[in-house]
């Protein structure tokens, strides 16, 4: 089970997550997200992360270039798109190095069909709110590799997994104290949770 843990903002939860075994951690980037971070806030925490683990740069709605020059200087290797990026960012993304993540609320997936060569995100509406969705949410599940997203907790996780199938989870506001503040006994029980 592929397990990406985002929104992270300090050395601390950046090494709680890759030493419980994450297999990705993530940067917001997104403007108006209480966990955005700045490419040079961003840097020295990229830099802690073991080449086998991959480093996500988040960013919603923002122009092509913008997310280029920030993923850039940030130093992370892979791009996740949240909103209604056309197909040609994430070949401009592609094009310039980056690994993409294409992130599609549930309701918007089942409704367009969307098929894609980008690994998916499926979330819930409003990503980052820390709601969950059910599976009745989602009938035909992506036939790609996809990692759901929502309201996971360390609680919740492992029955979500059961539900829906995914190759993967991306955690966030489930594993936090207080919204945007990451709790390094929650990132570990969730990674354990993920894995059983």
């Amino acid at each position: 089970m592929f397990v990406k843990v985002c929104g992270l903002r300090t050395p601390e939860t950046v090494d709680a997550a890759v030493e419980a075994g994450a297999d990705a951690v993530g940067f917001v980037f997104a403007p108006g997200s209480v966990r955005l971070i700045t490419p040079d806030e961003a840097a020295p925490l990229v830099a802690r992360v073991p080449d086998a683990v991959e480093t996500v740069g988040v960013f919603r709605g923002q122009p092509i270039d913008e997310v280029l020059r920030l993923a850039r200087a940030a130093g992370v290797g892979t791009i996740q798109l949240h909103g209604d990026e056309p197909d040609g960012h994430f070949a401009r993304a592609a094009a310039a190095g980056f690994r993409t993540i294409r992130a599609i609320s549930a309701a918007r997936f089942t409704a367009t069909g969307h098929t894609s060569d980008d690994r998916l995100l499926i979330d819930a509406t409003v990503p980052g709110s820390g709601t969950t969705f059910s599976p009745a949410d989602l009938p035909v599940p992506p036939t790609v590799d996809w990692l759901l997203a929502g309201g996971l907790r360390p609680g919740n996780v492992a029955d979500l997994i059961a539900a829906f199938g995914p190759s993967g989870v991306d955690v966030s506001s489930g594993v936090e104290s207080a919204p945007g503040v990451k709790d390094s006994a929650l990132i570990r029980a969730f990674l354990t949770a993920a894995r059983s």
